[in-house]
């Protein structure tokens, strides 16, 4: 009898458990709680990061996880042979952290937050500096406790894309930057669609019934996700059926909330997609922040920025706002939804010059931990970028340095993740439009639920079972590739834009 998997089971539940209350402490911080909490919350959650990290790095944890794996008499795809190698490498990575770091990571993660909101608001990046200093300082020694490493980005990389490196990752991106660089001089040379119907006068109660009605037709559950309101929209999946869903309002654009619900509920479907027997485990969970990029991306632009989706959505919004939708036709909605503009907000930023704004903190990001750059130099370094790979010029800390909540959070190495997350969700739909022939109709009719079946049968059920280069090879059969993103954008924008 297998006695040591049940065990093993058990303990990982815990430190699963743990780390979900941490998950909604932060999902609070961010919608409810009141900005004098702050200190206070800081050291929950460092708490709650220290005891999960005590556990996973336990002497007794390390001989269950043997045991474990002695009892196996499965095969290696098997859900107990992959929760001990995942077990085994969170394990082995944790170990070389010291409990106290992690704890201070997590502790000023949630204070620096929290003075990132009053300087984005305030535009000032000298009150945020000490803070952003002090996160740089402790990811620079975490990363020394995986020393010797051919990159010191490399750790931070790997936290959020397992087994990927820098070595590999760079092509990535430069591939992206120097096919989509043309592409924006072609488009910034045509007439662009008018796209003055999303922006305007749109309160924001009425923003709220949209959003609601837009959720509520999407194939999630209502008793399973709830939708609020935060300064930088995210979405956190306590358990995979207390799924918490958030967006900003912008009352002169309509676009940020549309898009940004589409987009989180991205998230929320892959997290209520993976199979049950998985949860309170390491592999209970979205595979990489690739791989959930891929699903955010997918819903919010090959579904949301659809002409056949956006032939159904129109009823919705002019019902909402009739006054400025009446009268307009879904081809204008679609191409008003498509309108590329350089701009200086990542999260508003189009499908084509999205990933412009990735290469910009990826390359600053690298810089940082390779010494070429200084906290105090990033502002110039970030508006000096925006000018060459996107044309546009930084008026004001707010809308440069200081847009993103990624830095504050101490999460480095997330933001390449959003571009993988764009090259995988470009090879999914060439599978999707093979094997859902007719999958433009359904969108048509707010038909979703294929599509999300379909997803859930070959992706969202599995969790966090393979590696990331194991499951894209098992989806395509081949390795990540930008072609199809790039394949994507140069017809669809050659279309909207009528280009020759």
């Amino acid at each position: 009898m297998a006695v040591a998997i049940e065990e093993l089971r058990e303990r990982l539940g815990t430190i699963s458990d743990l780390a979900k209350a941490g998950a909604l402490l932060f999902w609070d911080e961010r919608t409810k709680m009141p900005p004098a909490g702050a200190g206070a919350r800081a050291d929950q959650v460092a708490t709650l990061a220290r005891l999960g990290h005590e556990l996973l790095t336990a002497d007794e944890l390390a001989t269950l996880i043997e045991r474990a794996g002695d009892e196996l008499d499965a095969g290696p795809d098997s859900d107990d042979a992959r929760l001990v190698r995942v077990a085994r490498r969170d394990a082995a990575k944790a170990r070389r952290v010291p409990s106290e770091l992690r704890a201070e990571i997590t502790r000023n993660a949630s204070l620096a937050e929290q003075a990132w909101v009053k300087a984005r608001r305030e535009s000032d990046f000298a009150a945020f500096r000490p803070h952003l200093e002090r996160n740089v300082e402790l990811a620079r020694r975490y990363v020394e406790c995986f020393a010797p490493h051919e990159h010191p980005y490399d750790p931070l990389l790997d936290d959020y894309e397992p087994g990927m490196t820098t070595a590999e990752l760079e092509p990535v991106l430069a591939t992206l930057r120097d096919g989509l660089r043309p592409l924006v001089e072609r488009l910034a040379d045509a007439d662009p669609p008018d796209d003055s119907l999303l922006h305007g006068d749109f309160p924001v109660a009425r923003q709220r019934e949209l959003c609601a009605d837009v959720l509520a037709a999407l194939p999630l559950a209502e008793d399973e996700r709830r939708l609020d309101e935060t300064v930088h929209p995210f979405a956190a999946a306590i358990s995979p059926t207390d799924l918490r869903i958030t967006t900003r309002y912008d009352d002169g654009y309509l676009g940020t909330a549309l898009w940004s619900v589409l987009h989180e509920a991205g998230h929320a479907m892959y997290e209520n997609g993976v199979a049950p027997e998985l949860a309170r485990s390491p592999l209970g969970h979205g595979l990489s922040l690739g791989f959930h990029e891929s699903q955010s991306r997918l819903w919010e632009n090959w579904v949301g920025r659809s002409r056949p989706f956006l032939g159904h959505l129109l009823a919705t919004v002019a019902g909402a706002f009739p006054d400025t939708f009446a009268g307009v036709d879904a081809e204008a909605l679609y191409r008003a939804a498509n309108r590329v503009r350089p701009s200086l907000i990542r999260v508003e930023a189009d499908e084509v010059t999205y990933n412009l704004h990735i290469v910009v903190r990826f390359e600053l990001e690298v810089a940082l931990f390779t010494g070429e750059l200084d906290v105090p130099d990033l502002p110039k370094a970030w508006s000096g970028r925006m000018g060459d790979y996107l044309g546009v010029e930084v008026p004001d800390d707010a809308s440069g340095v200081l847009q993103d909540v990624h830095w504050a959070g101490g999460a480095f190495g997330y933001f390449p993740t959003y571009a993988l997350g764009n090259v995988i969700a470009g090879q999914l739909w060439e599978l999707v439009v093979a094997e859902l022939p007719e999958i433009d109709e359904q969108l048509a009719h707010g038909e979703l639920a294929p599509l999300r079946e379909w997803l859930r049968d070959r992706l969202h059920r599995h969790g966090a079972k393979f590696e990331p280069a194991e499951m894209i090879e098992r989806l395509t059969g081949g390795p990540l590739d930008t072609a199809p993103l790039l394949r994507h954008l140069d017809a669809k924008y050659s279309g909207v834009y009528a280009l020759a």
